[in-house]
């Protein structure tokens, strides 16, 4: 696996940054996330990263779809949120219904949010939105669980 740097992603007003193009050849889905906590180390946030599914097959397309999820919610892990620790959990999960999903989550002890204000109203970010927006125009769905305790979001896409 390609070692990771430091330099390669950067925190700018909050927001991870990629300085490199993210190579998921080399580096796979659980890699490419991985490195996206770098700034968080950094700070001192202690990350779990959990990958259950290690090595299962995840298409470019929604590979690059987990990345961007995990790069929006590790930015506001970093610019809001005031957590200590954050966990990642990417694997694949399997309903009777629905079929092979893989899944991304990701949860911190950190302040929490009021949902509903940061994903409906006027004066609300539009990273939550599009992110959701995103998935569910290719069959995915975004839950968002948010207290005083801290915050876990899902994201789950179908692999059939």
């Amino acid at each position: 696996m390609k070692s990771l740097s430091s330099d390669e992603v950067v925190a700018v007003r909050g927001v991870l940054t990629d300085t490199h193009p993210v190579d998921f050849y080399a580096l796979g889905v659980a890699g490419a996330i991985d490195r996206l906590t770098l700034p968080l180390r950094e700070r001192g946030v202690v990350v779990h990263l959990e990958t259950p599914h290690h090595g299962m097959e995840v298409d470019r397309k929604s590979a690059t779809l987990l990345y961007r999820a995990a790069q929006e919610l590790l930015s506001n892990v970093h610019k809001f949120a005031g957590a200590s620790a954050v966990t990642v959990r990417l694997g694949c999960v399997s309903h009777p219904a629905a079929g092979h999903e893989v899944q991304l989550k990701v949860s911190d002890n950190g302040a929490g949010f009021d949902i509903e204000a940061a994903t409906h109203g006027r004066h609300s970010g539009m990273g939550l939105r599009l992110m959701r927006l995103v998935l569910e125009t290719v069959g995915g769905h975004v839950t968002i669980d948010s207290s005083t305790a801290g915050t876990c979001v899902t994201v789950t896409l179908p692999l059939d």
